[in-house]
């Protein structure tokens, strides 16, 4: 009787050996792969499956093109929508880096990423800044393979010494040239030089 209580208690110790090892695999395969997840965004978005959608808050993204930094994202909250392909950004703020060093400040209610393209449409009350320069509308689009600025709503630039009004404009990152259409109003303040 003894001997089958020695038996007995050590296969209770070798199952319970065996299950706290299996615990301890366990827990650490689940702990590796969260913290490549977590270092690696976007290996966790590839994972989504079609028409699935996920969200997250307080979120920062940078775009490079060859190695070179294009524009850094912050905003309270995204939805991604695998299905459209595409993140909705709430209270976004954006930086487009460009060639002057004279970065283009953005702020919107709201932006739209498509994912497949890396296309950018802000909406409400959007504020552009670009050194003295500030243009306000309710709706613009960037494209970003020829780095343009876009709006068809009305837009109001000011700064430099003057104030215009325009029904709908563009404006080309890599050769700073605006151009504005319909409706085109301006005002020159008495201490511009031309």
């Amino acid at each position: 009787m003894a001997n089958t209580r020695n038996k007995n208690q050590k296969r209770i110790k070798f199952f319970l050996l065996f299950a706290i090892l299996i615990i301890i695999g366990v827990v650490t395969a689940v702990f590796v792969k969260y913290r490549q997840l977590s270092d690696n965004p976007d290996k966790l978005v590839s994972l989504i499956k079609d028409g699935a959608s996920v969200s997250i808050g307080k979120v920062h993204q940078t775009s490079t093109r060859n190695g070179v930094k294009e524009w850094a994202l912050d905003a309270g909250s995204v939805r991604y929508m695998n299905e459209k392909k595409q993140a909705v950004f709430e209270d976004l703020s954006l930086t487009f880096f460009v060639k002057d060093e004279r970065d283009v400040h953005l702020k919107a209610n709201q932006g739209i990423l498509k994912t497949d393209s890396n296309d950018i449409e802000v909406t409400g009350d959007v504020v552009l800044k670009n050194g003295d320069y500030r243009l306000d509308t309710q709706e613009l689009r960037y494209q970003y393979d020829s780095r343009v600025f876009s709006s068809k709503a009305p837009v109001k630039i000011t700064g430099g010494g003057f104030d215009l009004v325009a029904d709908s404009m563009s404006f080309d990152l890599n050769t700073n040239r605006t151009v504005f259409e319909g409706g085109v109003k301006g005002m020159l303040h008495k201490d511009v030089t031309l």
